[in-house]
């Protein structure tokens, strides 16, 4: 249930290989990649005529594969340009990723110098019609109700053709618990969309069995003695023949969210805080992920990481712009937006793979 790091998240920097995944699933895709990684031990059994024979099919398909995908990537490419010909709906996205240090217990000065730092480095042209993707945790420990006292200095650097996607903390009074959300404002700081997230990370957003280890003074590892609650809908944000699917942070490694979403769906916008990596593979590992969401999908996937990688990725997987976890600014991007419902909606090509595979165990298993 936490499919982080996959076999196939080796392949990444070769997104000829990884387009079967959008036909057969991502769990499919690994299965059948570990039977080829696994293969070459098949010289040591006894039957070399027959092993070698086996081989051979395999590396041929290897290269079906490799050749499948470059057909489906030049398609792509050649397609992308006689229909933006067609002048197809397009989109300004501007991708900030601002570098900041992961602090708790920020003071009133703090809060104002941080929006600041996030506003020179959106640069907002007040003319062009623009979304702004700032990263999860730049509010780190702050409720949405704290920063709205500052909502003067976004209204006073962006303008109406402006909307900006950020994450932050939402206190729900009728719950009396918090949500970690991810909100759509416009310049006059009125939150268009919000989306709580589903996929909690197990001590770090909740603590597992906690009405027993309160007792015992565990807590979450996040900001606030509490656990956040689990978000139950996974509504798109509709505008403007626009269908974007959120995801907040480590809930880009689930397939399952791809599967479930709206088939509409034609941008995917995922913010994260990547800073808990600190100098480690971390990040690296977590970016790879979303690479196999636009295959899946068929669908642009914009990123927005504080720490992390922040990329525009076209639906092929390929990184079209990016940001390293090091380095502090934007990227932005004129994107097409398309609609396709060549989507991955379910796994049941792996759980037949792994029925056959069983079969086969069960019957060569002590004929090799």
């Amino acid at each position: 249930g936490f499919p982080w790091n996959l076999w196939p998240c080796s392949l990444t920097t070769f997104p000829e290989f990884l387009q079967l995944t959008n036909k057969i699933g991502f769990f499919a895709f690994n299965l059948i990649i570990i039977t080829m990684f696994c293969l070459p031990t098949l010289i040591f059994f006894k039957n070399k005529k027959i092993n070698f024979s086996i081989l051979a099919v395999s590396f041929s398909l290897l290269f079906c594969n490799y050749f499948y995908g470059s057909i489906i990537i030049n398609k792509y490419s050649t397609n992308n340009k006689s229909n933006y010909q067609k002048k197809l709906k397009e989109m300004n996205l501007k991708i900030i990723s601002p570098n900041f240090d992961l602090k708790y217990n920020l003071n009133s000065d703090d809060v104002p110098q941080l929006i600041k730092k996030l506003i020179r480095y959106s640069d907002p042209n007040d003319s062009k019609e623009t979304i702004f993707l700032w990263p999860e945790g730049v509010f780190t420990g702050y409720d949405f109700g704290d920063i709205y006292k500052f909502r003067s200095l976004i209204k006073n650097s962006f303008s109406k053709n402006h909307k900006i996607v950020f994450g932050i903390n939402r206190y729900e009074k009728n719950l009396d618990s918090f949500f970690n959300s991810l909100v759509i404002i416009n310049n006059d700081f009125d939150i268009l969309y919000q989306y709580n997230k589903k996929k909690l990370v197990p001590f770090g957003e909740f603590l597992p069995f906690e009405n027993i280890l309160n007792k015992f003074g565990f807590k979450k590892i996040t900001y606030g003695y509490g656990s956040f609650l689990k978000g139950s809908e996974q509504n798109n944000y509709e505008f403007d023949g626009i269908s974007i699917l959120p995801l907040i942070c480590y809930e880009i490694i689930f397939p399952e969210l791809i599967q479930k979403s709206n088939i509409n769906t034609n941008l995917i916008i995922n913010i994260s805080e990547d800073a808990w990596f600190r100098n480690s593979v971390g990040p690296y590992q977590h970016f790879s992920k979303a690479i196999f969401r636009a295959i899946e999908s068929d669908t642009i996937v914009a990123r927005s990481a504080n720490k992390g990688f922040s990329a525009i990725i076209n639906s092929k997987g390929q990184i079209l712009k990016s940001l390293k976890p090091t380095e502090t600014g934007n990227i932005e991007m004129n994107i097409n937006i398309n609609k396709s419902e060549n989507k991955n909606r379910n796994d049941l090509i792996f759980f037949l793979l792994l029925f056959t595979y069983t079969i086969i165990f069960f019957t060569f298993k002590n004929k090799l």
